[in-house]
């Protein structure tokens, strides 16, 4: 396989390799291959677990009568009131 890199890619990776913290280019990418994965595993385990609370306040929402906009805001307003004299 063959890539090109910007520039600005070149720069960083020989910025990399003059740190001496890596011995090859190969070995640079490497590093950056298992972190990208790394991001898109946590970037889906993320994805699933905000879907299961959205899954979830769905399912609370079935069993919980409806508030309007006023009334919600206030209650949050009151948590938020709470919590903060309960740190002071």
């Amino acid at each position: 396989m063959s890539i090109s890199l910007s520039p600005d890619q070149e720069r960083l990776v020989q910025t990399k390799l003059q740190s001496g913290r890596y011995r090859s280019v190969e070995e640079v990418l490497e590093v950056a291959l298992r972190l990208l994965d790394e991001y898109d595993r946590a970037d889906a385990e993320w994805t699933e677990d905000v879907r299961g609370k959205i899954d979830a306040a769905i399912e609370a929402s079935t069993h919980t009568p409806p508030i309007d906009g006023e009334t919600f805001v206030n209650q949050i307003l009151e948590r938020f009131q709470q919590r903060g004299s309960e740190r002071a």
